[in-house]
């Protein structure tokens, strides 16, 4: 089947659907508000595979950027099964390594950045020890020194023209720490991923040749999880596409912007959305949730907003659970009486279809050793997992293994697909035909040698990385703090660490997730969806938390919000008796009077 074929065919669904439908056509710049459940990745997907069959001709092509390394792995997943591979005309990856990629590595030095020519992006350890430098700098006592990393760079997003009287007037203590930071990157040859985009930014701005180029290799710029993705990229696409001429297909829904502490703005896709020059199509079908979780969760909105779930769904079910006592006992009640009566009441799924989400990680931390006492495997994604989701290098790993862990009987395609993500992976590193050869040639001897998911992970990842690995991230330089995270993993599976006796199936069983029970923040658990959901301490305090100002608690709604439509078919909300969250109230009102 031809890639114009693929698209062309998947087309024809989008075409019952009114508003992606009006997307799919869109001529000019387009965005696109996108409520959860509503099909968004779909339809960007396809609009894209035409994009690059009709409107862009060969060699110009289209840059997709993207919230993480997780949804960037999605759209490449996606557009495969449209028969659109990876190219040269694709570029498909976050603001940073669009920042890195794009701009600051190929033009650096003509666009006068003042960066050294060797510069490399700094590892975590490199950061703290710039920052502490810093401080050090300043008389200033480094610890806390998370809380110090914070302020500053809320600092530096949030007023990106530093000539500005702004910049020094606003906090010259913050001012002050972030040029002294970033003078000792620069002295030890390093960057971080905030000046990637800010470089970006002012690369784009000094130099009008700089955006002309830009044009010329991608005429049109897509951008998914637009409420996410901060000032200095909407800074850059105003310039890209409504000065310089690149079209703009965005996606993205301010009801669903969580990530303030990173600087997400949901007001400036609000703003995008009104302009006189762009086209607004919103997809209000939610084909995710059941009717009745879809009606709870609009009690979150601050207006309605006309989401209906799509004809036919199922009623679905939302339960309230208050609990007595502390969360130990919560954890247990969940474990052993909530999860097994959820089950009975769907034979048909698994554990891998349940999800347990939390506002903080250390709530997880109270639900892992009942779990692990109920013998129940289970997958975490939050800042107390094995490792990091978004780590392009880790879930590449995953891929591996699960090739050797039975995955190398499906034939060539699967190897194939591995071997093509570890080129991108490994692209500053593996550049010729004879290097592509080398790579394909070591990576097929390791798996084929390790076709055993009863194999030490220690010693199967050790062995992958001293052999492999290493050479090649050493001339990556954008995967430092991914060769960081593994070094890490390893050090927690060796002998000595935390988490041993760790085998290849392990490894396996993280990605592939069907028969573990999924443990996720609430912010983590952005993007996706299961069955049955148990939103696990939605207390008063928590969500949101004791002290929040306006805005944070307008946050903390939302992210309630997003919690409560990952679910499909189930959603529990589990909280103290008497002190549930006030969101938890609007719920239930919502629900009580049948609206």
């Amino acid at each position: 089947m031809s890639d114009k074929t693929s698209y062309l065919l998947a087309a024809q669904s989008l075409s019952t659907n009114a508003g992606q439908w009006a997307a799919y056509e869109s001529l000019g710049h387009c965005v696109v508000l996108a409520g959860p459940g509503s099909g968004k990745t779909k339809t960007l997907t396809i609009k894209m595979a035409r994009l690059l069959a009709e409107d862009v001709a060969e060699p110009r092509g289209v840059a997709c950027i993207t919230f993480n390394n997780e949804c960037a792995r999605e759209l490449e997943d996606r557009l495969s099964d449209l028969g659109v591979e990876p190219s040269r005309r694709i570029f498909i990856g976050t603001v940073h390594s669009f920042s890195l990629t794009q701009i600051i590595l190929p033009y650096a030095r003509v666009a006068r950045l003042g960066l050294p020519d060797d510069c490399h992006v700094a590892t975590r350890s490199e950061r703290d020890q710039a920052l502490r430098a810093a401080l050090g700098d300043m008389g200033e006592n480094h610890e806390p020194l998370r809380e110090w990393e914070a302020r500053m760079n809320n600092y530096r997003r949030s007023i990106l023209d530093r000539n500005r009287p702004e910049w020094l007037e606003v906090s010259p203590e913050l001012a002050r720490l972030s040029v002294l930071y970033e003078g000792r990157l620069r002295l030890m040859n390093l960057i971080d991923y905030e000046d990637m985009p800010l470089l970006a930014l002012r690369a784009l701005r000094e130099n009008e040749w700089l955006r002309s180029a830009l044009l010329a290799k991608f005429p049109v710029l897509i951008v998914d999880e637009y409420q996410d993705l901060g000032r200095a990229l909407h800074r850059i696409v105003l310039g890209l596409c409504f000065t310089t001429g690149m079209r703009l297909f965005a996606v993205g829904d301010p009801d669903q912007s969580i990530y303030g502490f990173n600087g997400a703005r949901p007001d400036l896709l609000q703003r995008l959305s009104e302009r006189n020059d762009v086209e607004t199509v919103r997809l209000r079908l939610n084909y995710r949730c059941a009717t009745q979780i879809v009606a709870a969760s609009g009690a979150l909105l601050d207006e309605a907003r006309d989401y209906d779930a799509v004809e036919g769904a199922p009623a679905g079910e939302v339960f309230f659970h208050p609990l007595r006592g502390r969360y130990e006992g919560q954890a247990s009640v969940l474990i052993d009486e909530l999860l097994p009566q959820a089950l009975a009441r769907h034979p048909d799924l698994r554990l891998g279809d349940v999800a347990i989400l939390y506002p903080a990680a250390w709530l997880g931390n109270t639900l892992v050793p009942v779990i692990q006492q109920a013998g129940l495997p289970f997958i975490r994604t939050d800042t107390n997992a094995l490792y990091s989701r978004s780590s392009r290098l880790m879930h590449w790993l995953e891929q591996c293994a699960i090739w050797c862990c039975g995955g190398w009987r499906s034939g060539s395609p699967l190897f194939s697909r591995l071997a093509n993500a570890g080129k991108r992976l490994f692209s500053n590193a593996i550049q010729s035909d004879a290097q592509a050869t080398d790579f394909h040639r070591e990576l097929i001897t390791k798996l084929w040698t390790s076709r055993d998911g009863t194999l030490s992970l220690v010693e199967w990842l050790t062995d992958f990385r001293d052999r492999l690995l290493d050479p090649l991230g050493a001339e990556c330089s954008d995967l430092a703090d991914e060769l960081t995270i593994l070094a890490d993993f390893i050090e927690r599976i060796s002998p000595e660490g935390d988490t041993h006796h760790m085998c290849l199936a392990n490894l396996a069983g993280q990605s592939e997730g069907r028969d573990s029970l999924n443990l996720s923040s609430l912010h983590s658990a952005k993007g996706r969806e299961f069955p049955v959901v148990f939103i696990f301490g939605a207390d008063v305090g928590r969500l949101p938390r004791d002290g929040s100002s306006d805005q944070d608690v307008a946050e903390a709604r939302r992210v309630f919000y997003v919690g409560l439509t990952r679910a499909e078919v189930e959603i529990h909300v589990v909280y103290t008796r008497g002190r549930e969250s006030q969101f938890v109230r609007e719920v239930q009102r919502r629900i009580e009077n049948g609206s």
